[in-house]
Order: structure tokens, then sequence, then C-alpha cells
């Protein structure tokens, strides 16, 4: 598996004796178990998932290209001793995901070489499987909000548009949100992340709806604004420029393009409306079994937009004490361009 010899160039480009990956994303990505704790241990030539009794049965069958090994002290107690029963004398690790108090145990047995966003960079590449769970973790959120869009009505709070949209993903197959989602009416629609409170929607306003389904561990992210009752002139203007802004860097951004150049297409757009100071976000972040992954999307980022990453393309504009409208998709970065994962219509919908 291509993954695997990423690790293994990873293990001999750092004159690794083994490599300890104890983050839940990363552990999952390698092995494939789900469960809730373990150790991912790979050296040169062997692969390692140390987990206890209760995933004894569940590592082994998950885990079909490592060797499960039970836990029997606690899990950096059983790693350390096997890692000395296995004479391993440099260990790479997750220098951003291990804590001092896991760092200050290693470093009195092992030479420890960080490898901070190393296993991250790989993920960044998904394979046709992965690009498959989160097409269909998208299809989840597009039929969700078909759904929504037929349930809303004024004097609904946002926290029963929450409730339902979670619950009405759940029946559709997702294991359950990938995120806690935003629900922002009228004047919190200026809040970027304006989780859902008990603010009765009004007719007149705009709703943000940004929310995605986990399928099989894959995340879908999407964002769609809409009127209920109708639309003030202003707001529909906005919207206007947010939607051109969104499809032209969605039909514009391309292999081999920073970020910050992808960035830079809405970016153009939105200034040159008037709004450049009210889009304070970056445009896009990497998708995968994390609602946020790598590569970033933004003004300063010098991530190379390559074939098989998946991304989102989300700019917004928000009006302090009036309201904001975002629009989102989740793409997939082909040789011809992005190729669009979510597919629920972004034209302006009123209820």
């Amino acid at each position: 598996m291509i993954k695997f010899e990423k690790v293994s160039a990873l293990i001999e480009r750092n004159n690794l004796d083994a490599l300890l990956i104890m983050s839940p994303y990363n552990r999952r990505y390698l092995s494939e178990f789900t469960g809730s704790s373990g150790a991912v241990i790979i050296t040169k030539d062997s692969r390692y998932l140390i987990s206890d009794f209760r995933y004894k049965a569940q590592g082994a069958a998950e885990a079909r290209h490592f060797d499960f090994v039970l836990q029997t002290k606690g899990l950096l107690d059983s790693v350390m001793e096997f890692l000395q029963e296995k004479n391993i004398k440099t260990l790479g690790f997750e220098g951003e995901h291990v804590n001092f108090n896991t760092y200050d145990q290693l470093k009195k047995e092992f030479e420890l070489v960080p490898l901070s966003g190393e296993i991250e960079k790989i993920r960044m590449y998904k394979t046709p499987e992965e690009v498959e769970l989160i097409r269909k973790a998208c299809g989840i959120a597009d039929e969700a909000y078909d759904h929504i869009l037929k349930y809303i009505r004024p004097g609904m709070s946002e926290l029963e548009v929450q409730n339902e949209l979670e619950s009405y993903m759940r029946k559709l197959g997702a294991s359950g949100s990938s995120f806690d989602m935003i629900v922002a009416s009228g004047y919190r629609g200026a809040l970027p992340h304006g989780s859902a409170s008990g603010k009765i929607i009004e007719s007149g306003e705009m709703v943000t709806l940004d929310f995605g389904a986990y399928y099989k561990g894959y995340a879908s992210d999407i964002t769609r604004t809409f009127g209920v009752g109708s639309v003030s002139d202003e707001m529909e203007k906005i919207y206007s420029i947010v939607l051109d802004a969104q499809t032209s860097s969605v039909g514009e951004i391309k292999t081999g393009m920073t970020g910050q150049a992808a960035d830079k297409i809405a970016r153009d757009i939105i200034t040159e409306a008037g709004f450049g100071e009210n889009f304070g976000h970056s445009l896009g972040h990497g998708l995968g079994l994390e609602v946020h992954e790598m590569p970033s999307i933004s003004k300063r980022s010098e991530n190379i937009l390559e074939k098989g990453m998946v991304i989102t393309v989300e700019p917004g504009i928000y009006l302090d004490d009036i309201g904001g409208v975002r629009i989102e998709d989740d793409c997939l970065v082909t040789e011809l361009g992005l190729e669009k994962l979510s597919r629920s219509s972004k034209e302006l919908f009123i209820i």
C-alpha cells in the first residue's frame, strides 16, 4: 500500500529504528483500527498495533496489515516495554500530539526524533476508496439540506434545526455530525462560527447552515445560506458576491496552485466589491478523517494543491449586527481542476 511505502521512506530518511503513533486519527489512518485506545509501532520491516483486552478481536480483525500485541499494563508502559524488547534505540514520534509527560518518559529510554505533521502530509493524498467515503458523506449532507429546507418554518429555534439535521443525517447512515454544526440566523449570521442557539428564526432573515456528516470515519463539511420569507436588497447583493467568489474559485483552482493563490481568487472578487474587510477567514482547508486537515487554503499558505487532495471552498461576507453569507463545497483536486463532491444547489433559496 502506498501509505506504508511513504512511512517506510519516512523511517529510512530519518534513520529511525521505529515510528510510534498514538494520536487517534493517525492511528486509524495507518492501521484502520477504530477503537478508542491503542498505539501503532512501525519498524523497517514490521507493523504492530498495541491495545487492551477490549479490542483484542476488533484490533486483529480491523488492523489486517498489523500484528496485534495485547497490552498488559498501562498503554505507555506496554509501549515502552515492547520497544525495549525489540531493541529500539531511535524512535520517531508525533511532536505535535505527544504531551510532555509522555515525552518525558520516552526520552529516558530512547533517542527521540520529532516528526510533526509528517503523517498528516501523507493523509493529504486520498485513495479512491477514501474519496468514495467522503463522497458518500457529502451525499448525506446534501440530502439532509434538501430535507431541512422543507422542514424549517419561522418560529423554530436554531437548536431545533440543528437537532433535526443531525437526526436526519443519522437516518441516512451517518454516524453523527462531523463537527458542532453552525445554525446562524439573522444578525447571528455575522458570526462565522455561530453555533446553534435558542434564537428564534424569523421571517425576513437569512440563515446560514454549516454542517457535515461522518460516514465510516470520513467527514463532509458544507455550508449553505438561504432566506426565510424574504431577503433584503442588501443581503441579496451580498449573496450574489459570495456566490460569484465561490463558483469562480471552484472553476479556477487547479493543480500546482498554492493555497495562497487559490485563496486570492475569491478574496479579490470580494475585495473589489468593497467587502474585503468582511471576509476574515481563509478560503478553505483539507478534509478527510478530520474536518480540518492539511492542506491550508489561505492567504499565507504555501501548500501546493495536487491531485488526490480533498479541500473545502468557502468564502463568506459578514456584516456586524446585520447578518452574513457563506457558501461551501467539498471538492476533489484532479488533473483537470476541482470536482465537486457536494452537489446541493447554491442558488439563493427562499422558504
